[in-house]
């Protein structure tokens, strides 16, 4: 009997399908050890050694895998064929070693591209040993990301109250979209005016031109720059005649595409699905995983984790095939073509992301796959097929126009498609950039026939600011600039918008007031750890210990000298000066100037200063002269300036009711009708829904509200249990639940598109985490010992919310902290602000009421 070692317990079973009775396929639900929060889990001064930890549930499933191989023959490790894939291979055989169980066992590692039988069968008979070097790239990876994380996040805790973490990655990502929004304020417009002329032909047609020379000048982008300009142009044009000068004709090509990497992918399934990152990444594991076809579980898509552009030979064979039974020979080109990954690392040179089949079209395959599946899978289908067409031809026609005057020209363009090729399939999205315009249709002309001026229309124009990031463009500029890499680029967007340093307005980022100051902190004090070439420099250092020509110990020395000791002259810094530069260097978005005077004089009393403060719940304004003045006020942005929120959006098409914004004690919400729609004997209330996280009431629209009044939503039965699954916005933020299992859901929108499928995934990869902790005076997460009397340090959810428990005393978590997030540190932290506020005072009790003398 062999062992073989999976992650996924999906795949476990297919696999085991494949391999037959003589293995036994575990699942090891992802990767089994981790860093545990706490000093020391990576020691710098014992040449960085790390001390890992059983997650959860893992160590039952380890105990599983260990008695199995006990008993086994031999261990075959066939877990994901990446860094992490290697990883997680690596910790379970430590941890099987640990065990004694393995003896002289003979030990294996397989990798497969894709769930297919073939491809497995394949992968088991080419077998090979761990990747030490892939291994130590993770370690050297992780280690980073824990010395970051541990030692700087700290600090804004110390420094920044209400700044929630920092990160290696996260940080320089979240400092392109604060850049960008920079830009977008200091931007001014600038105006501009165009002159276009529709002339008619000899034949009648008509031609549209724009004019290119103006007094014998060639005309650039400004040069007519206000409206009296353009109607001097204008007047130029109707007073003369014109002739057609030259015709140029020149025949062009545009080529498809590149298969799907892992960016490209997360790129063009934001601009045609609308997904975010995450979504993409999620449903892709799911086609990867694959599902029943014929009786049969079969993955419908290569690994989906990859930075290759390279078809297998055997693919190509068959992706040509399918063109000519679709589309004719026409469409195949003579050869096929071979695409060169450009990325230095490549994910260690997978495979781009295809199908597995191409035989399996998307119309066949929609009844087996949910909407998500099914939109995505087209999407990389169309993509590959796409990839070996044949290229698009086109013919470009450029006419210039000559007035008689001698001082005036104007020029046609236009560009016809003579061949579609791969267009007549599939076209890649286009993100912000100015596309590129194919132009009208032009007619039929020839050199020398005379025009006459049909109609002149001068157009005012002004610069627009550059646009914020989408998911697309910001994947797109963080792999440019070889910021992380593209298969963590979905966690790292998650946890910008998790801890509000981001929120997403029609797919767009922008960073929130204490994302603007965490980055301000962070380009002042940490200016080196957000630069993009030092970041890009790390990742090259990064690959160079994957591919062995680096030592991962190297590269987390040279990191940590200079990072630690920033670290610590940083905390020697008063807070009074940190907040003295940070007054500075964004005093003009925390004191917007309003023309009405200093903004920075106190309103309430006219004589202190308006400067930046911190306190127990995050950054606020308040005065100098504090406590002799008490006046305070948010911190900049929307909560300080929104004023009244409160409005009707419209009636409900069902009742009738008003629908309204409104503004309450716990924040704004969104109501249906009000008391006096309700029957006076019935003693009902106006329903209400709460305005989720990341939403603001500016932007609520009557079909958005209507949705959230509609919840809870039933998604379907659940096909084990066949209880109802439904997806509602709870305290915590949007969720599922089906019995006594819930998961949560990253974004609100997830509540209302997530089929029953993802749904079923969803809650059983919450399942395999282990239990929640139960709520109501209980633990949520248990941090650790307290370092001076090793006594447990915990997280409560109390009657009040969530809090820190050590011995007799109880420290609040902030309202903008989650508790799932707060480390040990973290809860030192809070406990020792509350000791040093002093015991709580007590209620006293109501004196008794005397009672009557009875008569």
């Amino acid at each position: 009997m062999q062992v073989v070692i999976v992650e996924s317990p999906a795949k476990a079973k297919t696999i085991n399908k494949y391999l037959g009775s003589d293995f036994t396929v575990l699942a090891s639900f992802g990767h089994v050890r981790d860093l545990p929060e706490k000093n020391g889990s990576v020691d710098p001064d014992n040449d960085f050694a790390m001390s890992w930890e059983e997650q959860g549930d893992a160590r039952k499933r380890l105990s599983d895998i260990a008695k199995a191989v006990k008993s086994a023959d031999s261990l075959v490790l066939a877990t994901d064929p990446d860094r992490e894939g290697e990883a997680i291979s690596w910790h379970v055989l430590e941890v099987l070693r640990k065990k004694k169980v393995l003896g002289d066992k003979p030990v294996s590692r397989v990798v497969f591209n894709a769930i297919t039988k073939n491809a497995v069968l394949e992968a088991m008979a080419k077998p090979r040993q761990i990747d030490e070097k892939l291994v130590d790239a993770y370690l050297a990876r992780r280690a980073l990301d824990y010395l970051v994380g541990f030692n700087l996040s700290p600090v804004l805790w110390r420094k920044l109250p209400g700044s929630r973490s920092a990160g290696r990655v996260q940080s320089v990502a979240l400092r392109l979209i604060c850049e960008r929004e920079l830009e977008i304020e200091a931007f001014n417009p600038r105006e501009y005016w165009s002159v276009d002329t529709d002339f008619k032909t000899a034949n009648g047609d008509t031609l549209p031109t724009r004019l290119v020379r103006h007094k014998g000048e060639k005309l650039d982008k400004f040069t007519l720059a206000n409206e009296d300009m353009a109607r001097e142009a204008e007047t130029a044009i109707a007073s003369t005649d014109f002739t057609i000068d030259a015709i140029e004709s020149k025949p062009g090509q545009r080529k498809p595409a590149a298969p799907f990497t892992t960016s490209t992918l997360q790129q063009e399934a934001s601009r045609k699905l609308g997904f975010n990152a995450k979504r993409t990444m999620q449903v892709s594991q799911l086609l990867y995983q694959g599902v029943a076809i014929d009786g049969e579980e079969t993955g419908l898509i290569t690994y989906m984790r990859t930075d290759g552009t390279q078809i297998a030979p055997e693919a190509v064979t068959e992706t040509r095939e399918v063109i000519v039974e679709d589309f004719g020979d026409e469409y195949l080109p003579s050869a096929a073509r071979v695409y060169e990954t450009k990325a230095a690392n490549a994910q260690e040179a997978h495979e781009a992301i295809r199908p597995t089949s191409l035989a399996r079209r998307p119309d066949q395959m929609g009844r087996f796959l949910d909407g998500d599946q099914a939109k995505l899978y087209e999407l990389i289908w169309k993509r590959t097929m796409a990839s070996q067409m044949e290229n698009a031809r086109v013919q470009r026609t450029t006419i210039s126009i000559s007035g008689a005057d001698g001082l005036t020209g104007l020029r046609a363009s236009g560009t016809v498609i003579t061949f579609s090729g791969f267009l007549k399939l599939y076209e890649e999205g286009k993100d912000d950039e100015a596309d590129e315009k194919d132009g009208p249709r032009l007619p039929q002309v020839i050199e020398g026939e005379n025009l006459s001026v049909f109609k002149i229309s001068p157009e005012q124009h002004f610069t627009e600011p550059p646009p914020r990031y989408s998911e697309a463009t910001l994947v797109k500029r963080m792999e440019e600039l070889s910021i992380g890499r593209p298969s963590t680029y979905a966690s790292v967007l998650s946890v910008l918008r998790e801890r509000d340093y981001v929120v997403m307005d029609r797919n767009r980022f922008i960073p929130q007031d204490k994302g603007r100051l965490v980055i301000a902190f962070l380009e002042n004090f940490f200016d080196r750890y957000v630069e993009y070439d030092f970041t890009a420099a790390l990742e090259a250092d990064l690959d160079k210990v994957s591919d062995g020509s680096l030592s991962y110990k190297e590269v987390l020395s040279r990191f940590w000298d200079d990072f630690h000791k920033t670290v610590e002259s940083t905390m020697e810094i008063r807070n009074t000066q940190i907040l003295d530069t940070m007054n500075e260097v964004m005093g003009a978005h925390i004191f917007k100037d309003t023309g009405n005077g200093n903004p920075r004089i106190c309103p309430k009393c006219n004589d202190g200063e308006l400067s930046l403060k911190t306190g127990r719940f995050g950054a606020f304004v308040g005065c100098t002269r504090y406590p002799d003045c008490g006046f305070t006020r948010p911190f900049a942005g929307e909560q300080a300036e929104q004023g009244d929120i409160e409005r009707v959006l419209g009636q409900d098409p069902e009742t009738g009711f008003d629908v309204h914004v409104k503004n309450g004690r716990f924040g704004p919400y969104i109501q249906l009708g009000d008391a006096g729609d309700m029957p006076a004997e019935s003693g009902e209330k106006p329903k209400r829904a709460g305005i989720p996280k990341g939403k603001t009431p500016a932007e609520m629209e009557l079909d958005y509200a209507l949705k959230l009044l509609s919840l809870p939503r039933n998604i379907g039965a659940h096909p084990e249990t066949g209880e109802d699954i439904m997806a509602d916005i709870g305290r915590y933020g949007p969720y599922i639940k089906a019995g006594k299992q819930s998961a949560s859901l990253e974004t609100p929108d997830e509540v209302f598109e997530i089929g029953v499928n993802r749904a079923v995934t969803v809650l059983a990869e919450r399942k395999a985490k282990g239990p929640a902790q139960r709520r109501g005076g209980s633990v949520i997460k248990d941090l650790g010992e307290h370092p001076d009397d090793k006594k447990p340090v915990r997280v409560m959810d109390g009657r009040f919310g969530p809090y820190v428990k050590y011995e007799k005393v109880n420290a609040t978590i902030p309202k903008d902290e989650n508790p799932e997030d707060v480390t040990l540190e973290r809860g030192l932290e809070l406990i020792a602000a509350r000791i040093a506020k002093g015991p709580a005072k007590k209620r006293k009790k109501a004196a008794p009421k005397k009672k009557k003398k009875s008569a």
